[in-house]
Order: structure tokens, then sequence, then C-alpha cells
């Protein structure tokens, strides 16, 4: 979201905001910043928001497009503040307040921006806002009100001319659906025009109400904006977001109760499965991969509710950890010899600490003439091996039955003659199937589990291990573990927001019943005065050298001792 001034000569300085990640420029009403003139096309230019900051694109050679004065041939940018982009005898100037420059501080995160649709106003806005003058405040209030006030108007309208035209939406493909609907909400607000207050923009409208008939209403927004990585939806009138790994609330929500549940139920119907008032949570995936999980009332006090942890549009590859912070370049070279080698691994870590995305990245290290089978309640994992198989756990149906639970496609899984079985997390008796299979050929095999230390985490593969009605004693359970588990990787989600690796512990037996860890690799915390207070802190050795690593070099694979060396760590 920016603002743009438009000066011209005569006439006094506009200013517009952009509400989406792009706007057009032009002469038809359909563009946000309208300028006239014979030499203005009607889409004569456009203002789009990528992650490095606003770009000017041409999209007419009508009249030229100068940025301080140098013709653009097709895009320029990102635009800094103050320069001028010019059009025949229109001066335009972008007024961000986040410039995206590695030297400039992070924008705080705020709680009452106008949303990219906006939709219902909140006055919760905890002490956690960004200050503003309360009549500006009541002003965005008072807009948000405005919107939803005709988004209701025409919605309405649109339902009903569908039901005069008997519209048969279940025989329309998608493509046919948008469009039908689309020029009849043009339509309806071309009718209303009169009626319409200035301060409201015709095409934001119709998007809005698009988004709320068709699609999945103001978080197709927040979909799109990729700074965002997770959306929860508390209740129909309140949202939060976690941007740049942290918490924010929404100035955007839903029009009704009836509005959210509706785009719970077009999320799950094209799955096969059900949410209703005997089947209250269900956990699905949109199109592009995100992972969804809803919860309708009785269960959810406060009405529908569901939290969306977006799919990364690109894959990430350990290079990126690197350029994260998450890691050093020791830990990213020992964990590729670790899974290259086949060592079994699990990722430790608490809700939202990175796990999954730690295990696609160490998952692209299996070789490429490997076998793999890969098992998630929700498919996250994307995997680029060419020998993969992909199992998605299912729900039981409206009739109680038909369940596939994870435990059945780890079962199954042994009989598909996989080299590795990679499960997205272990919540259950399925651990004891893993541990077996990772004991019986399938070694290199890697999970995730919810804990907060590497020793928690041992300690929990124990208790899921003794929740598959297998009576078996402790001892039993605590030697699986010992051979099958070589490596724990505790991934951590600290107050600011970053992502890290805070250790890679070794699994080297028993020792007086107890399962023994050795610690390779800590990362230490040396305090939180870092940039927004981002925490520092630098990735050590512990000076111990796993026991797979001495195997390696005694059968003569080259590998780098020096990693393991404490000073070393300490001086890179």
């Amino acid at each position: 979201m920016f603002q743009i001034s438009i000066k011209t000569a005569g006439a006094p300085v506009r200013t517009v905001k952009c509400l989406h990640s792009s706007c057009g420029i032009g002469r038809a009403e359909t563009n946000l910043v309208m300028l006239h003139g014979w030499d203005i096309d009607d889409v004569h230019a456009e203002l789009v928001e990528l992650r490095d900051g606003v770009h000017v694109q041409v999209r007419s050679k009508r009249s030229l497009v100068k940025v301080d004065g140098q013709a653009v041939a097709s895009s320029a940018g990102p635009l800094k503040s103050g320069q001028a982009v010019s059009i025949g005898e229109y001066h335009l100037q972008v007024l961000c307040d986040d410039v995206r420059r590695e030297d400039a501080p992070a924008r705080p995160p705020s709680t009452a921006t106008i949303p990219q649709s906006p939709s219902v106003s909140r006055e919760r806005a905890g002490p956690s806002a960004v200050e503003r003058k309360p009549e500006a405040h009541h002003d965005q209030r008072e807009m948000v009100d405005l919107y939803v006030a005709w988004r209701v108007r025409v919605h309405a309208e649109l339902v009903k001319q569908m039901d005069l035209r008997r519209v048969d939406v279940r025989s329309m493909s998608d493509g046919e659906l948008r469009r039908t609907t689309s020029e009849l909400i043009q339509d309806i607000i071309e009718k209303l025009r009169k009626e319409l207050p200035g301060t409201i923009s015709p095409r934001v409208l119709a998007k809005q109400v698009l988004d709320e008939a068709i699609g999945l209403g103001p978080l197709e927004d927040m979909l799109a904006d990729e700074a965002i990585t997770e959306i929860m939806v508390n209740s129909w009138d309140q949202i939060f977001v976690e941007r740049s790994g942290k918490l924010e609330t929404s100035a955007v929500a839903f029009t009704s109760e009836k509005a959210a549940l509706s785009v719970i139920e077009r999320i799950v119907a094209p799955l096969g499965r059900r949410i209703d008032e005997s089947s209250p949570m269900v956990d699905a995936r949109l199109k592009d991969g995100s992972r969804v999980n809803a919860v309708i009332p009785p269960v959810a006090l406060r009405g529908p509710g569901m939290t969306i942890r977006k799919f990364s549009k690109f894959r990430l590859v350990g290079d990126d950890l690197l350029r994260f912070g998450s890691l050093n370049q020791a830990m990213l070279s020992f964990l590729e010899i670790a899974v290259r080698e086949k060592i079994s691994i699990v990722v430790s870590g608490g809700t939202g600490s990175g796990k999954t995305t730690l295990l696609n990245v160490l998952s692209n290290f299996i070789p490429e003439d490997e076998r793999i089978v890969t098992i998630e309640d929700a498919a996250e994992l994307r995997l680029s091996q060419p020998n993969l198989v992909a199992l998605e756990a299912r729900p039981r149906n409206a009739e109680g039955k038909g369940e596939i639970s994870i435990r059945d496609l780890v079962r199954n899984a042994l009989r598909m003659r996989p080299d590795r079985i990679v499960v997205g997390e272990c919540r259950g008796g399925e651990a004891l199937d893993m541990l077996q299979a990772m004991n019986t050929g399938h070694e290199g095999s890697m999970t995730t589990a919810h804990a907060n230390t590497p020793r928690d985490a041992i300690s929990r593969l124990e208790v899921m291990s003794l929740m598959s009605s297998m009576d078996l004693p402790i001892s039993v359970v605590r030697e699986q573990i010992a051979s099958a588990v070589e490596l724990v990787i505790q991934q951590r989600r600290f107050p600011c927001g970053s992502r890290k690796i805070t250790s890679i512990s070794e699994v080297t037996g028993i020792e007086s019943g107890a399962l023994q860890l050795q610690e390779v690799f800590r990362f230490h915390v040396t305090d939180h005065g870092g940039r927004n207070g981002k925490v520092r802190g630098r990735f050590v050795a512990t000076g111990a050298v796993p026991e797979f690593y001495e195997q390696l070099a005694e059968r003569g694979v080259s590998v780098d001792l020096s990693i393991f060396d404490p000073v070393a760590s300490e001086a890179a």
C-alpha cells in the first residue's frame, strides 16, 4: 500500500492511496490515478509494489513516461523518495513510508492502516498500535464502515439479480463464474453510480464484492501479500497476521459470520472434506498449497475461525537459510553430509518455528537416485526428486468411515519399497512405526516433532511411541529410539521473529537406562540489541565430533573435521 501525489499546472495537488499492490494510471475510469489529455492513453502506465519497492511500468507509447526527466522504455524502479514520474503535463510522486532499503529501519507493524481491501472496522486496536491522530483514526473507521455498507448493499443486489436471471452457477467453470459475476457487479455499480459517494472507488468496491461472492473475501489481498506468512482469523471481525515474524492486528475483516463460514466451505468443499456441527474442525489446503485449519461452532465460541499457513512461492535452499541467519556455513555443510549419508533426523521446535521449512530444505539434499515417500496431514513438503510418492492423510466421512491416518500411511509406505520415508510431523502412535521403519532398512528418514529442546524431543518420541496401543516397556522404546534416531535439530522462533537453529545434537546411546545426547553445534545468544530488537549471537561448535563423521573419515570419505573446532567457530 502506498500514496501517490499528483501535480499539474493550474490545479491543486491531490493525493490518492493505492490499497493494492498495483494501481493503474490513465484516462479510463478503472484507473486509480485518472489523468486527462489527448496524449494520455486509457491505461498509460502502472505502479507496482514489489519486494524492493514501487516500480513504474509503461503500458502505452502515446506519451513518454519519465522518471526524473529520463524516459522509461518499459519499467523503472524501485522509485526513491522524492523521485518524480512525469506523464504529459502531470507529475507524480510515490509517497512510501516503508522504502525498502537495507540501511533503512523496518516499518513497525501498524494495526490501523487502511487495508488493501477495506472491510469491517475494528475499535480493538491494542496498545501495540502505532500512535496516530485520533481524528485520522476516526476518519479511517468511517471510510471502512462506508465500504462495508456499500459492499453489503451491492452483494444483496447481486444475489437478487442471479436469482431473477436464474443463473446456474453449478454448471459454470471457475472462469465463467468469475466473468459472469464480475459483469453483474459492474452493471449494479453502474446503476448505483449516482448514489455512490465520491470517496468510494467503484473499482475497489467491485473487487471487494467479487472476492466475497466467489473468492476468499478480505483474505484475498492478504494471500497476495508476500510479506504476510500467516493469517489468523479469530472471529469474523478480528483477524491477525504474521509479518516478518511478528504478529499484528489487521484492519480487514469479514462483513458477517455467515461470510466467514462461506469462505471456509469454499476452501474445504473442493477437497472432498466437510465441516459442520458434527465435525466442526477440519484441516485443508488452498490451491497454492497453503495449509488451512478451520473451526466452527460449537467448539469455536466466537464463531468461525481459521488459521492459514501460507505456502512459499519459492523453493528455499540452504543458501537461503544462510542469508536469513538461521545457521552458519559449517552447520549447513554438516547437515548436507548427514542427509546424504543417510543419517536419520528429527527436527524439533515450537509452533511456527520453521520446522517444515527446514525439513523441506534438508529433503532437497537427498540424492536424486533414491525413492522417497512423503507422508503428511496436509501436503506442505515440496521435494524436487523424480522418484517421489506423496501421501496425504484423510479424515473420516459423514458416516464416520473412511479415515486414513498418518499411522496407516506409514505402515503402507513400508510396502512401497522406499529408500527413505519423510513424515511431515509425528503427533501420536505413528512415531513407533516411524522408528521401526528407520530400524528396518530405511535409514536417512526424517520427521518433525513439537518440543522446546532436543531432550524434550526425545521424551516426546517416548510418549508418542507409548500411544501406539502396544504395551511396550519404556526400556524397549528407548532402545528403539537410540538405534533409530541419530540427530536432533532444534529450531526456535525468537520474540523478534527471527528463526534459527539453536542446537544440533547427536543421540549417542543409552546409559543407566536414559538416552544420552551430545551437542555438536549451538547458537549462543549475546543480546537482543539488533535492529528492531533482533536477537544477536553466534553459532559455535562444542568440540564434539559425531560418531558417524569419524566413521566417514575412517572409510576415506572426504570430510572437514575443522568445522568442529570451537576456536575456529568462535573466530568465524
